[in-house]
């Protein structure tokens, strides 16, 4: 297998890894179907939309379906990538194909950073479900519990990660398809009980006017994360270009029907100022609108299933992009070592890390938590970034050399890989007018500045070492 090393010119064409030999490939085609049909769903959209429909009113929906539209032309872009190359480097192993060994580093580095820390997050989110159930149990003991379980999964074999994320993945999609289906039979009277509201929740259409919108557009952006998780899966599977392009393919209609389709049916059913929407979450409030009792703890059951669904598949991200990362000599190479096809001290290292920002929310929760949550706020726009930018100079390289290899096409290249690096940076500039979003801004550039720095530093390093 050859190997990109960073003491490559920044500038000669990459060699890194079509796929990774060493790992196995124990995900079925069922897997990694289900993972990208789950994928698109977190506990973000049945509860942080609640504070974007509070911003930006019913124009909330206009806010997801242009982040949405972002959100395609990226996958599309990862996509074509990832079917020409299959690797569990995902979009890292093309920034090093593409751009040279700093930016393999760089993206790849900030995104096990942001996957790590997720898992905490997750984790300790997943913990208050279960303490409101169960009163008096210690959070920290449910922390621990669910870590435990899911580094036990990944560290076993990779297709009992993908045998959890089915299952995950199935509750999931069935319960916001029964969403939307109720919704859609109370907007149109059918549904027993219930009257048709009409457009009376609409006519306030932008109540805060722009400011609302950018307000919702971002907090949009940021909910569809976790979507890569596929191309990174991918290499595991039966057939990698057939399961990628596959995924990619499917993007739109997952995006359109979850995303859009269900804040749509919220924001027809329900008033935008309801206390509830923020207070109880947008999808509780909806099937309360409609008299499904019982809807509080019935989207509990949802969101912990989300919520242990990301924990899941963070750890299992987290430890192949590592891996891929040391295979191409961008890492300690103790976390390079594979044992029955598993990545498994990657595992352990970013389990562990996930770990500890739970005990930092509980240690520093007025400093230290809080600047490691700025630090990771915008990583997923770096990587989007590195995304374009490394599709634009391999899909010229793949033309020439490989056309065969082009299963998956960017729609309209290069017009829309411009158009959506317009996006980027459009969004760059929304969260530097925004106070909240600034920090975040700031913190995630001075960590991609800084990785940048010393993986230019480690890849000159080793190029005098080899002259």
């Amino acid at each position: 297998m050859s190997r990109t090393t960073l003491d490559s010119p920044p500038d000669a064409p990459s060699s890194a890894p079509e796929a990774d030999v060493a790992l196995s490939h124990g995900l079925k085609q069922r897997h990694l179907s289900m993972i990208a049909l789950g994928g698109v769903i977190g506990a973000g959209l049945f509860v942080g939309s609640g504070a974007g429909i509070a911003a930006a009113g019913p124009s909330i929906v206009i806010a997801y379906a242009v982040s949405g539209l972002l959100v395609m032309l990226v996958m599309r872009m990862l996509g074509e990538m990832s079917a020409a190359y299959p690797s569990s480097g995902s979009f890292s192993a093309h920034a090093e194909r593409a751009i040279g060994p700093w930016a393999g580093f760089t993206a790849g580095w900030s995104f096990w950073v942001l996957l790590c820390t997720a898992v905490g997050l997750e984790g300790i989110g997943a913990a208050k479900i279960v303490t409101g159930w169960l009163p008096g149990t210690p959070a920290w003991a449910w922390v621990a519990l669910f870590m435990v379980v899911f580094c036990g999964v990944n560290l076993a074999a990779v297709k009992n990660f993908g045998e959890f994320e089915f299952w995950f993945a199935a509750l999931k999609v069935g319960a916001i398809t029964l969403f939307l289906v109720l919704g859609v039979l109370a907007v149109t009277g059918v549904l027993p009980g219930t009257d048709a509201p009409g457009t009376s929740n609409l006519t306030d259409f932008l109540p805060n006017g722009s400011e609302g919108l950018v307000i919702g557009l971002l907090a949009s952006v940021f909910a569809y994360g976790g979507m890569e998780t596929v191309t990174i899966a991918a290499a595991e599977s039966e057939n990698p270009v057939r399961g990628v392009a596959s995924a990619v393919r499917t993007a739109m209609w997952r995006i359109a029907l979850f995303y859009i389709g269900s804040m749509a049916v919220v924001v027809t059913l329900v008033p935008w100022d309801s206390p509830a929407v923020v207070e109880a979450g947008p999808y509780v409030a909806a099937l309360q609108h409609i008299g499904i009792d019982g809807a509080d703890q019935v989207m509990n059951v949802v969101i912990l299933a989300a919520l242990l669904s990301a924990m899941n598949a963070n750890i299992y991200g987290s430890s192949r992009i590592a891996y891929s990362l040391v295979q191409r000599g961008q890492g300690p190479k103790v976390l390079g070592r594979a044992s029955g096809g598993v990545p498994r001290i990657a595992v352990l290292a970013s389990s562990v890390f996930g770990f500890v920002c739970v005990l930092l929310s509980y240690w520093r929760p007025d400093d230290v938590f809080p600047w490691l949550l700025n630090m990771i706020g915008a990583v997923i726009l770096v990587v989007w970034i590195f995304i374009a930018v490394s599709q634009l100079l391999l899909r010229r390289r793949v033309e020439r050399e490989a056309p065969e290899k082009l299963v998956v096409r960017m729609w309209a290249f290069p017009v829309l890989t411009w158009v959506a690096l317009a996006g980027m940076a459009a969004i760059f500039v929304l969260m530097a007018r925004e106070p909240d979003t600034r920090v975040q801004l700031y913190s995630t550039g001075g960590m991609t500045v800084f990785l940048a720095v010393v993986g230019y530093a480690w890849q000159r390093a080793k190029a005098r070492t080899r002259a």
